[in-house]
């Protein structure tokens, strides 16, 4: 879906916002092109049959324009019956395909400079910055070069309404800024939710505390060493992806191929540090290949993420980052030592929302998760084409239904007025994005993730949002939600 950037208040009050709607527009009458296909079929084969021979007939192909009716009309999971059929059909070929496991071939090697992932990402390319040491991931098949950036930044539910509506406005800058250049193919913000080996707890009290042989000295010590192991902690990183199809006259100049590639990211990198650092957020230095393995390991497989906290130098090769094992069911995903289900989130607040409405998301502990928000920027002149067309349709449809007397719907109305938002919004000279939210819950056991599953979804109607789980697709959903790699669905 698309949002605008907030934009720029100096009141000291904080501002509320809302999301556009997720568009349930078909291309006629609210039908969409399969939907149109069966209704096709089933008209079809019912006026033949009438003309043809009348009621004899009617009733022998009564089983063709039947099923063609219940497939454009009867829904499931808010989904018309025909358009599971491609996912069904795509299930079923990686099922007997052998496309729903995987086991990383230990003795065969792999080429060099290659990620060990499973799927579709096994095409993916390491490539080391030699300018600034970053670690860039080359997909050829997407035309895609990526970077990750790790951010820090304070609690921002602590602050005062003031100081949170002017990072507000920062961000919304910040988005501008990834919008204007029309190189990058997306903006990921994935934030995940660790285990906490203590360390640094116990390295602060080792500085700040009064170590003594007091009762309270005793006890702060005693609660720290037993806090440090169950304790959790939370990392954000940025992925910028950049788009090499549009950037292509400017590789070319700067020599071609990736190296080419790497110094047009350059300068986009530079520009989102600059914009980071003018919203108060503190951005780290770019990381490079090891720390991108350590992200991917940790990932799937958690057990082992504490052990490669601790000793920073293993796990520090992309060639072994992969997972050894990966098993892909209807509705999740069993990898090393982990089960993990991906959640999307379908529908975001329909109504007016204060900033940090998905506090009961990030903020849920105990659970072991990763949010991501994948943001694709879309370009001026393109977002101006669409909303146009967008407006073209709309009109054409009010007068269609006009015309056969239909009732014209109150979410279609909205869905209008959120077209005319955007133009309007567009015109002020904000950004336009198209936003897509993904949670990955990992558990140890199947139990422990239902739960971990019914919390998350619960917390998520308290932030004003719908989520639904994604089935048939948990092994490409996984890599979206829980990797900083910019890779979508």
């Amino acid at each position: 879906m698309s949002s605008k950037n907030a934009p720029n208040h100096s009141s000291g009050e904080l501002t509320p916002v809302k999301f556009s709607r997720l568009t349930r527009r078909g291309i006629l009458l609210g039908f969409s092109v399969s939907q149109l296909v069966t209704l096709g079929v089933a008209v079809g084969a019912l006026v033949w049959a009438f003309y043809a021979g009348g009621g004899i007939l009617i009733a022998f192909t009564a089983p063709i324009w039947v099923s063609a009716a219940a497939l454009t009309w009867i829904p499931i999971a808010g989904r018309a019956l025909v358009e599971w059929i491609p996912v069904a059909f795509w299930w079923m070929w990686k099922s007997t395909g052998g496309q729903l496991l995987y086991r990383r071939r230990v003795v065969t090697p792999r080429p060099a400079g290659t990620l060990s992932l499973p799927g579709d990402m096994a095409r993916l390319r390491e490539y080391e910055d030699p300018v600034t040491g970053a670690g860039m991931v080359h997909d050829p098949a997407a035309g895609t070069l990526t970077a990750v950036l790790q951010v820090t930044h304070p609690a921002f539910v602590l602050l005062d309404p003031g100081e949170q509506e002017r990072r507000v406005a920062s961000w919304g800058r910040v988005l501008a800024t990834v919008c204007r250049s029309g190189r990058i193919s997306m903006l990921q913000i994935l934030e995940r939710t660790l285990p906490d080996t203590g360390t640094g707890l116990a390295e602060w009290w080792a500085a700040h505390g009064t170590q003594d042989d007091t009762w309270a000295s005793t006890t702060y010590a005693e609660l720290i060493d037993r806090a440090g192991p169950t304790g959790e902690r939370h990392a954000t990183t940025l992925s910028l992806s950049l788009d090499m199809r549009a950037a292509s006259r400017q590789i070319r100049t700067a020599g071609g191929g990736v190296r080419g590639g790497a110094a047009v990211l350059r300068q986009e990198m530079s520009t989102l540090v600059a914009a980071l650092r003018s919203a108060d957020l503190a951005p780290s230095a770019w990381l490079n290949c090891g720390q991108i393995a350590v992200i991917l390991r940790s990932a799937y497989d958690p057990a082992i993420a504490a052990t490669l906290e601790r000793h920073g130098e293993l796990g520090q090769s992309l060639a072994t980052a992969g997972p050894v094992a990966v098993n892909e069911s209807w509705s999740g995903l069993r990898t090393d030592s982990a089960h993990h289900a991906v959640l999307w989130i379908n529908e975001w607040p329909r109504s007016m929302v204060f900033p940090g409405f998905l506090a009961p998301v990030l903020l849920s502990s105990g659970i072991q998760r990763s949010f991501s928000l994948l943001c694709t920027p879309m370009r001026s002149d393109q977002a101006a084409r669409d909303i146009r067309k967008k407006k073209t349709e709309y009109i054409s449809d009010a007068h269609q239904r006009q015309r056969i007397g239909q009732i014209e719907d109150a979410s279609q109305t909205a869905e209008f007025h959120d077209v005319l938002q955007q133009e309007a919004d567009l015109t002020a000279g904000h950004g336009v994005l198209r936003y897509t939210g993904l949670i990955s819950i990992s558990a140890s056991n199947t139990e422990e993730l239902d739960a971990s599953i019914a919390a998350i979804e619960q917390a998520a109607i308290q932030a004003s949002c719908e989520t639904r789980l994604l089935v048939g697709q948990q092994a490409q959903a996984f890599t979206a939600a829980a990797l900083p790699l910019c890779r979508v669905i």
